[in-house]
This record gives C-alpha cells, structure tokens and sequence, in this order.
C-alpha cells in the first residue's frame, strides 16, 4: 500500500488517467486530491465521477471547487425557478468563477439531467475541507491553501473556510514542529528560494505540490517521497 496526493488537475482527465498509470495506482492505495480538480479543462465532471466510484481517494477542496458549488447549486435552482435573478454577491461570485475557468464545467453541468446534476453537488459538499495523515510513522496536514491567522493553539477544525482554502501560506515558516504541512494552492515556481521552481517543494515542515497542471501535473508519494511528472521524471 502506499499513499500518493495530487493536485491541480483542472479538468484534464488525461492527464490525471495518465498519472493514475504512471504511478501504477491500484485498489491497495490512497489517494489525496489535494483541491483544483476541476475547471479550464472539458473533463471536469468525468474526473469526478471516476473519483466517485474509488473509495480510496479522499477529495479535499479547492478554491475552484468552493465557487463551484454555490454557483452549482444556484443553477440548479435558477432552472427550477426561472424568474429568480441572482443578488450582485451570487452574480459577483458566477462571474469570479467564470473568469476563473469555471465556464467549462458549467457547459458540462447543464447536459447532466437532474439526477447527475444533484450527484455531483452532493459529492463536492463532501470534499474535506483538511485532512490528517500518518504515513511511515511521519504525521501531515494535508489542506489547499494552508492557514491564515495561524495559531500553533488553534484546532485546524476552527478555522474559516475562506482562511483554508485561499490561504498562501509563509514557505520559510514552520506552522507545525511535529507535522508537515501539505498544500496546492500556491505554485512552486512563486516560492522563494524553491531549488528547482517548476518541481515540488520540500523545506520547512511544507511539501507544496502545484507546479501547475498540464503537462507540469506532479504527484508525490509519501511513503518515499517519489516524485511523479507527466514529463520530464
């Protein structure tokens, strides 16, 4: 058994098929998706119904994923009451999303009947906001962002979702002595002093593991901290 996480997919399911296969991925394993998945790319709920059907990978959100749900759900009940116009905080959040790459995804949504549609918003609003791993012994935080307001005293269950998800959080800090915190908000190339930008950072108690999707899609192992690249490893 061993224990991966992956990030920033962005509806490549390509991608995400082709790093299953490159790092043999198979019933005995776990997987973390560590928040992104969707967006940009036209495959976005195809990844998640085939994410639905493993019990051995564990959704955390992602920031494209908190705006998809709420404008999801709120599509769903525009169809049902078509007179409904959206207030300017829900507009301000649909155009956010859309700018975001979320236009493909609701292409998508809306050739779902009902039934998938509701499918899919009930598997999002299970998304973990964080989780908490052991693996060899070592323990992780494994979150999106990271933690804004952080306070060595405060449970990871109190803080806000918006200080989860959009977080970024302080490479050169440690926030846990006796944990390692993982994250995929934050690119590797815009981490100061990361030695090889465009590959996974691992300094300070913090692994971060968006080097961006696409091609750059990157796993790691934690087992023997491997490094999986669509190219170039």
């Amino acid at each position: 058994m061993s224990t991966y996480c992956i990030s920033n997919i962005y509806g490549d399911y390509e991608g995400y098929a082709t790093m299953l296969r490159k790092i043999k991925f198979c019933d005995r394993d776990m997987l973390y998706v560590i928040g992104n998945i969707i967006d940009k790319g036209n495959e976005s709920l195809k990844i998640l119904r085939d994410m639905m059907m493993r019990i051995n990978v564990i959704p955390i959100i992602g920031s494209h994923e908190y705006m998809a749900v709420q404008c999801l759900k709120y599509l769903m009940k525009c169809k049902e009451h078509p007179d409904e116009y959206p207030d300017e905080a829900m507009s301000r959040l649909i155009l956010d999303w859309q700018y975001a790459g979320g236009q493909s995804t609701i292409d998508e949504f809306h050739k779902l009947n009902k039934e998938e549609q509701e499918d899919i918003i009930d598997y999002l609003e299970e998304f973990s906001l964080y989780e908490e791993i052991n693996v060899k012994g070592r323990d992780y935080i494994l979150v999106h962002g990271g933690f804004d307001n952080f306070d060595p005293e405060r449970d990871p269950e109190d803080y806000h979702i918006d200080e989860v998800v959009f977080a970024v959080p302080d490479y050169s800090r440690i926030y846990f002595k006796d944990k390692t915190l993982l994250t995929a908000g934050e690119l590797c190339s815009s981490i100061k002093n990361n030695p090889v930008p465009d590959r996974i950072y691992k300094q300070n108690n913090h692994i971060a593991i968006n080097c961006g999707g696409g091609n750059n899609l990157a796993a790691i192992c934690l087992d023997n901290m491997k490094e999986y690249y669509l190219t170039g490893q």
